[in-house]
């Protein structure tokens, strides 16, 4: 028996509509209650926060930005689509992982990670620390979740500015949208990137960075190949720099800065090589 239009067209803009989205936001003493908003004179709840900073998933990755004077952006890898954070929590047990859940095989140190965001002022990188207050928040829209910390009296230059950093991500789509905003309506040179390690395979365009490699992580069951990249409107620029744990990317005096990042794994099924990767960007 075939459906009425009606019937099928609504059922039709249910499948395709539906969010593939999440947000994650909790105090470690009180995982049942989810939060929209938190905040922090000191500037570091690494502690205190589920996961140590909010987070946002869709189907192919996890993020989160550190709630510390880090302010870096890290991954949560899967191995098939699907979201797991509110079940998984970052960390899931040996056995789920061996079971085809994800982990946390990326390890971001003292860089920015995968697309983290912090300053410059003409002679080197400025971190979002110390703050006056740093501010999370998370929310959904319809398509989309997304995370933002708010870091509010950074030093710069002499002055104090308030920087937001804002990460979507977005249902059935892989890449995620970071942006930076100076809040205080100046202008400021951001610096933005991506971290490597030792035999890291790396891949350049014009308009990205793409590195594939095992990091160095102690959390996770096993030791994965793990594919990241960044792409990057070029006139955005007026500098690059590689220090030897991340290459970075310097923005022009500018209001706002916009980003993609894309993260992938060796144990996925569709973009699980640094070629196939670089394929997708292109």
């Amino acid at each position: 028996m075939k459906l009425p239009f009606i019937t099928a067209l609504l059922f039709c803009c249910i499948c395709f509509g539906q969010n593939n989205t999440d947000t994650s936001l909790y105090m470690k003493a009180e995982k049942i209650t989810y939060l929209t908003d938190i905040g922090s004179e000191s500037g570091d709840l690494y502690k205190t926060i589920g996961h140590h900073g909010p987070a946002v998933e869709n189907e192919w990755m996890g993020l989160r930005i550190y709630f510390s004077d880090k302010a870096a952006i890290d991954v949560y890898s899967k191995a098939r689509p699907g979201l797991e954070l509110k079940q998984a929590n970052w960390y899931p047990t040996p056995e789920q992982q061996k079971e085809g859940w994800g982990a946390d095989y990326y390890k971001v140190g003292a860089t920015v990670g995968l697309g983290g965001v912090r300053l410059w002022d003409g002679e080197k990188v400025v971190p979002l620390n110390p703050v006056s207050n740093r501010l999370a928040h998370v929310g959904k829209t319809e398509t989309t979740s997304f995370m933002e910390m708010i870091s509010r009296g950074v030093p710069y230059k002499g002055k104090k500015v308030d920087i937001m950093v804002r990460v979507t991500v977005f249902s059935g789509k892989r890449e995620a949208k970071v942006e930076a905003f100076s809040l205080n309506g100046e202008k400021v040179q951001f610096v933005t990137g991506i971290n490597y390690f030792k035999d890291f395979e790396t891949k350049k365009g014009t308009n990205y960075i793409a590195v594939w490699g095992k990091h160095p992580e102690d959390v996770a069951a096993e030791i994965v190949g793990i594919g990241a990249a960044i792409i990057y409107n070029p006139k955005d620029y007026e500098k690059n720099t590689d220090d030897g744990t991340q290459y970075l990317l310097i923005s022009k005096p500018t209001k706002s800065l916009e980003t993609k990042i894309i993260a992938a794994s060796a144990r996925e099924q569709e973009l699980n090589t640094l070629d196939k990767l670089e394929a997708y960007i292109k």
